[in-house]
């Protein structure tokens, strides 16, 4: 074990004692100490689900990168392992950036990890030099590959870019190829998805470009995950630098792409577009097939233009989302909270048939910051507006607002204690055409997760209100009908 990794693991275990469960979520991943970013290496090994991350166990912001690692049985319930990798290396010395995992047939777990290395440029501004490089291990340890980095800028494609080339995501085709999908920069200054083909997982050559942006959705795609689900495969990037269009929108954003993949030829035709989550905090999301045949999606519960919504002093920084099972219906990705999380429903609270008004009200047990509420408002013709008020007292709330009219879904986090003028609302087109909106609301200690009408629309916000703010009551501009179940979770 190298010096540097050695002095991670020592830090992170006294940091880590400091941190007690209460200033945790009770069931959403944070790092174990410092700071966290993409879901890295998710993946299903040894009977347990590994579930690597960006990790900076020194500090609450991103700094040269590590990765943390943590294990689950069920999805939800995460025993931390000691970090994984740290930039020890003379080719990953500036940072381990994000990168995927497999098992290969001997058993052993295979990382495949960019690796950052910064060069002085003659103007002294400083350049990165992004390389692929590969780890093994046994679930716990890793030792990175002696023949480091395996993926180079001479495999890189004319015009690409060595700066920008990082995030690999690999598979294993029906034929027992491996294939590496990595996120790359073209000269357009667009982004481009490449593929790389290895028979045993270690030598790897350029294959084809994947899929390009050629500007079309922001710039450079980052964190690329592939898969297929049914007869479709889904490409899932997560663009920067986007402009709003129609679902999309500023900002660091999250894409799906439906097409059609010809494992032959390595030729991806898109089908369909959408956004993954339209909230503010979500991104570079990462997904695993259970052993039961399920897609479960996990992303980061935050997002670049609001990672300092966090206070100095606060215990850690970053978060990853409920797990979710993604599902294609009507030619788009659907998702919803994996079965593994129904299974954490108690105490049932519902009310049925509940006339709304203009009047502020509220329900005998339906309170909290850690529950799974479903809600479903039936709207009359002359109402305007609805509003769910959560994570509420006489300081703090943050609401979700259906306007009636304009068929949207607004989340506003203003009052949600934060003291930084970020990102705070954002609006999502509802695609169903009902007036009737039918919505579950998975909240947790520090987030508000929002599936709208069955999974067809996700939002998804972080929040820092004290917890003391557990309050939620509703509002109707105009009058509505509210049905509503309230579960307490078992955590």
């Amino acid at each position: 074990m190298s010096e540097l990794l050695q002095k991670a693991r020592n830090y992170e275990s006294k940091a880590a004692a400091s941190i007690a469960a209460k200033d945790r979520p009770a069931f959403h991943l944070t790092p174990l100490c410092g700071w966290m970013n993409d879901p890295n290496g998710f993946s299903y090994y040894d009977g347990k689900y590994h579930l690597f991350y960006q990790y900076n166990p020194y500090d609450i912001h991103w700094n040269t990168m590590h990765w943390g690692h943590a294990v689950s049985s069920d999805l939800l319930h995460w025993e931390y392992l000691p970090a994984a990798l740290a930039p020890d290396e003379s080719y990953d010395c500036n940072g381990c950036f994000s990168g995927s995992a497999i098992e290969l047939s001997d058993k052993t777990h295979l990382l495949i990890y960019t690796g950052v290395k910064q060069h002085k440029l003659p103007d002294g501004s400083l350049r990165d030099a992004q390389v692929q490089c590969l780890a093994v291990g046994d679930g716990q340890n890793y030792r990175k590959y002696e023949k480091n980095p395996v993926i180079d800028a001479s495999k890189l494609p004319e015009g690409a870019s060595k700066a920008d080339f990082r995030d690999p995501r690999i598979w294993q085709l029906s034929d027992g190829r491996f294939c590496c999908a990595v996120a790359s920069r073209p000269s357009d200054g667009s982004g481009q998805i490449l593929l790389y083909v290895s028979s045993n997982g270690f030598d790897w050559t350029f294959w084809t470009v994947l899929d390009s942006n050629k500007n079309r959705f922001g710039k450079m795609w980052e964190c690329p995950d592939f898969f297929k689900l049914g007869e479709k495969y889904l490409l899932l990037v997560s663009p920067q630098d986007m402009l709003a269009e129609g679902e999309f929108n500023n900002g660091n954003g999250t894409l799906c792409l439906i097409g059609t993949f010809d494992e032959k030829t390595g030729k991806f035709c898109e089908e369909g577009k959408q956004i993954i989550d339209g909230g503010m905090d979500f991104y570079a999301p990462q997904s695993v097939q259970t052993p039961d045949g399920r897609r479960i999606m996990i992303g980061w519960l935050q997002n670049w233009d609001t990672c300092s919504i966090r206070e100095a002093g606060s215990p850690w920084a970053g978060q990853m989302s409920v797990p979710r099972e993604v599902f294609v219906k009507n030619g788009r990705m659907w998702q919803k909270p994996a079965v593994e999380f129904d299974n954490l429903r108690k105490d049932e609270v519902s009310f049925n048939n509940i006339s709304m008004d203009s009047k502020q009200m509220s329900f005998d047990g339906v309170k909290g910051r850690v529950l799974d509420m479903e809600v479903n408002i039936s709207p009359d013709a002359d109402c305007y507006s609805c509003t769910i008020r959560l994570a509420e007292d006489k300081n703090f709330h943050t609401d979700l607002i259906y306007r009636i009219h304009e068929h949207t879904l607004t989340i506003d986090r203003r009052y949600s204690g934060t003291r930084r003028a970020l990102m705070h609302t954002q609006v999502c087109k509802i695609l169903n055409d009902s007036k009737d909106l039918n919505l579950r609301i998975v909240l947790d200690k520090n987030s508000v997760e929002v599936f709208l009408n069955g999974g067809e629309q996700a939002m998804t916000c972080a929040i820092y209100t004290p917890q003391e703010a557990e309050g939620i009551s509703f509002i109707a501009d105009g009058k509505a009908c509210l049905d509503l179940k309230k579960y307490s979770l078992k955590v």
